[in-house]
């Protein structure tokens, strides 16, 4: 793929795609050669499943590509959003190399902003982190979702 602002584009335009009633998350993951092998938006509402983050989503389908158990060895992915716990988690348990994320969340990011669960010194696997690539770019996106939802 590239630099990780192109990996971000790419979550983006995963974004894109997500449905009207979700939250306008993407995710992308990326081989170790930087080809993107699996992309997913958030469909929580979409789905009526409160698991069906972007970064899940896109976990799930990557695991099924790569075809070689569970463990994403040598993979990285991009995130329009820092990790919540549960995506954080995930992400450590899949054993990616790296996490790529664009807008921080001060309420519930678990990347750096309200816990750091990938880097906790406690787990067994620890990614690299790279947070706030294109975070304008990523936060605008989502002010437009919720402004549009939000009374005035």
């Amino acid at each position: 793929m590239g630099t990780d602002e192109q990996m971000i584009e790419a979550a983006l335009a995963a974004a894109a795609g997500a449905d009207p009633r979700d939250v306008p998350v993407g995710a992308v993951v990326f081989d170790s050669d930087g080809t993107a092998i699996a992309q997913a938006a958030n469909a929580r509402e979409a789905t009526s499943d409160p698991t069906a983050h972007a970064e899940i989503l896109a976990i799930r389908k990557a695991v099924d590509v790569v075809g070689d158990g569970w463990r994403l060895t040598g993979c990285t992915i991009a995130v329009t959003l820092e990790p919540c716990t549960m995506c954080a988690g995930a992400i450590t348990l899949a054993r990616l190399d790296r996490l790529v994320f664009g807008a921080w969340e001060p309420k519930t990011g678990a990347v750096g902003s309200l816990w750091d669960v990938v880097r906790d010194r406690r787990n067994v696997h620890r990614p690299q982190v790279r947070g706030g690539v294109l975070a304008d770019e990523c936060a605008a996106v989502l002010r437009e979702f919720f402004a549009g939802r939000r009374p005035s």
